[in-house]
């Protein structure tokens, strides 16, 4: 095999000018490619005020530009901007876009100011030279180190625009908000939710309008449930939709009483519900049991009862699961501030099983150590420097065996992989006790917003084939994700409504702990921070439907048919809700949501990945080319040696390993392969009617 060429040292170009605001509109971009050029052109080296470049969105306006700036990662030399939505790194001479430099500024989470202190010359001991670098972490798994000319202004007028731009006052003033709707509008949020629940309880025919919603004439029901409107002005629970499905049997004013045993009123209602037995899975917050777990409520402990009703009137009841999704001794703990788990002699015919998944701050840093180990072991690392170059041998794919042995085992100790092996699992149990046994299972685990919301998503989609396709899969994050209130605004990092929340990212100008092992390894020089840093476990931003999605893909890898969707319309999706460039996944509550008007502000996520599928149908990347309806037109059960999750390559190795993140996608190939399938067929074709219209005119001149 032959030796890796190694990347030269990185020199910053000659060319710089005074970085300066200025102004440029364009149009909406092809399919999420937000980095494309259709026409490159060279760059103007004076820079107008009124000059547009080519990549810009609509209403997206360029607030501070750098020259001779260099892309660390790839040592590539080019222009630097500063815009209302993105850090755009173009290369030098060319308005080509430079993918890996290029990050919407709400997907940053955190840059920092950083300074290389190169090792002196051997003839000049004494003098040692160092570099001013900015490195920038994104949400979506990208460590990026830009480097720029010394003595010049040109990091500090990029490092204070974007203090500016990344940490907005408001949510109005968002990029998405500046942009409006355009063209990519669609239905009211409420309306779709109402068809979901209409289908759920066998009334498909039924369609919503805002007019059934204004007027309350919503409230159908079938033989078990019924939609009430008992939240309708979310005077009852600020966190949970304006509708919801309960048992039939249990009235709104039982309703309103059985609230106050829950967290944060969240109580106990039907998510899905099996169109044959009439199984449910349920999902609440923790009940409020208190120190001594002895405190109950009847209102509650009937409400729960009815979840196992039979149809028909049968005798008996079903069996009922609690999944308490937190760790036992969590559960306990939470005690002590009034909540805690149920106590399955409360609950008539109940089973309460925790799973014992860890809680959001868990799981930021396990991501931000995975980030970190992918960084270290990449090809395109931030330092500058191929992992096969590190510490003077080749550590990865190479003759260091104990070099690799370690590398293997610190991507372990990230511990990702774990976790989303708990969520798969937890909810391949919950969706094997509905569909094996009847039974009906309620979920919750201390607010019932986060893994919770992750189990019940996840278990709906193994359950119900219709969630596996487009329009039901846009349903499902729809219902348990936005309408029952997971916090998005805190777990992405962006602006609540009042403006006082947790910002986007957390801006520190030091390199802190949880990406350590990126920043301060370099051959040639050490890295140094400049100001003291602070900590990001201080906020509530967590990666909880990253890590959903995650689950999602690798499901899609195990049931390779069973899904409408692609590997490329999950990493397309994630994009698209880390950019805040729609409005579907802003504020924390759908609420919040009708508060600030977001569905008439802001363009629609979901009507513009429609769009992008309308533009070549079938053969477009987000369809599964693999896909048969037929194949899987059940629940999904893997067994519990299946659930054995890998990295996901389209997502998790896209920005350090770039070619591998291709490489092992089978669809991909196959998608190539059909394409040249097709382009041959056409071939074949014209060759087809040309022959024929030679035959043609051959015989009419013969004739005449």
């Amino acid at each position: 095999m032959a030796a890796p060429k190694q990347r030269r040292s990185t020199s910053l170009r000659d060319h710089s000018t005074e970085s300066e605001k200025m102004e440029g509109s364009g149009g909406w971009d092809d399919p999420l490619d937000w980095f494309k050029l259709e026409e490159p052109h060279p760059v103007s080296r004076s820079v107008s005020r009124h000059a547009n470049y080519k990549c810009l969105l609509e209403a997206e306006q360029v607030m501070v530009e750098g020259r001779g700036v260099v892309l660390v990662n790839t040592d590539e030399a080019g222009t630097l901007l500063v815009t209302n939505f993105r850090l755009i790194f173009m290369s030098e001479g060319t308005e080509d876009i430079v993918t890996l430099g290029t990050i919407p500024l709400a997907t940053i989470e955190k840059f920092n100011k950083m300074v290389v202190k190169n090792q002196s010359a051997p003839r000049q001991p004494d003098k040692t030279t160092s570099r001013r670098l900015l490195q920038v972490i994104g949400k979506d798994m990208r460590i990026v180190v830009f480097g720029f000319r010394p003595k010049t202004k040109q990091r500090r007028v990029v490092f204070d625009a974007l203090l500016r731009c990344t940490k907005p006052s408001s949510l109005w003033d968002l990029y998405a908000f500046t942009c409006g709707p355009s063209k990519f509008r669609n239905a009211n949020p409420k309306v779709r939710l109402l068809n979901e629940y209409f289908r759920l309880l066998g009334k498909g025919s039924m369609c919503a309008s805002m007019d059934m919603i204004e007027h309350g004439s919503y409230t159908l029901s079938n033989e078990l449930w019924r939609i009430s409107t008992v939240n309708c002005n979310y005077s009852m629970c600020q966190s949970y939709p304006f509708a919801l499905i309960v048992p039939k049997s249990i009235s709104d004013e039982e309703v309103l009483q059985a609230s106050t045993f829950r967290a944060r009123c969240r109580l106990p209602v039907v998510s899905w519900c099996h169109p044959g037995t009439g199984a449910v899975l349920a999902r609440s917050s923790q009940p409020l049991v208190g120190l001594m777990m002895n405190m109950r409520n009847n209102t509650d402990e009937k409400l729960v009862a009815a979840l196992c009703s039979q149809l028909g009137g049968a005798r008996g009841r079903r069996k009922l699961y609690i999944a308490d999704a937190r760790p036992r001794k969590n559960a306990l703990a939470n005690g002590a501030m009034g909540g805690g788990s149920e106590s399955s002699s409360n609950y008539f015919q109940s089973e309460v099983v925790f799973f014992g998944i860890d809680n959001i701050h868990a799981m930021r840093e396990s991501l931000s150590r995975l980030r970190d180990y992918l960084d270290t072991h990449g090809t395109t690392s931030s330092d500058g420097m191929s992992s096969f170059l590190r510490h003077g041998g080749w550590t990865w794919g190479g003759g260091n065996l104990s070099s690799m042995s370690a590398s293997v085992s610190t991507l372990g100790d990230t511990g990702w992989l774990i976790h989303v092996q708990s969520v798969l699992a937890g909810s391949a149990w919950i969706a094997a006790r509905v569909a094996l046994e009847s039974a009906s299972v309620l979920v919750h685990c201390s607010d019932g917003w986060d893994r919770t919301t992750q189990l019940v998503s996840l278990a709906n989609l193994l359950l119900d084939p219709y969630y596996r396709t487009f329009t039901g899969f846009q349903a499902l994050v729809e219902k348990d994700w936005l309408a029952f209130g997971h916090p998005f605004a805190d777990r992405v990092g962006m602006p609540t409504v009042s403006g006082n929340g947790n910002m986007p990212f957390e801006l520190s100008r030091q390199s802190s702990g949880s990406f350590s092992s990126s920043t301060m390894r370099q051959s040639s020089g050490s890295f140094t921070s400049q100001t003291p840093s602070s900590s990001h476990a201080q906020n509530n931003y967590s990666p909880i439907f990253l890590q959903w999605v995650d689950c999602v893909s690798q499901l899609l890898r195990m049931y390779p048919f069973a899904f409408e969707f692609s590997s490329a319309f999950l990493v397309d999706l994630l994009d698209a809700v880390l950019s805040c460039r729609f409005g579907n996944f802003f504020c924390n509550s759908e609420k919040e949501r009708q508060q600030v008007g977001v569905s008439e502000a802001c363009a629609c996520m979901w009507a513009y990945l429609t769009d992008l599928r309308s533009l070549e149908g079938r053969s477009h990347l987000h369809y599964n080319l693999f896909y048969d309806p037929h194949k899987h037109d059940g629940p999904l059960l893997p067994p519990a040696a299946a659930l054995a999750p890998t990295l996901w390559p389209k997502f998790h190795l896209r920005w350090a390993c770039p070619s591998e993140a291709q490489a092992g996608e089978l669809e991909a190939q196959c998608r190539n392969m059909s394409m040249k399938f097709f382009e041959l067929q056409k071939v074949t074709y014209l060759y087809y009617v040309f022959l024929v219209q030679s035959l043609y005119d051959d015989y009419f001149l013969t004739c005449d």
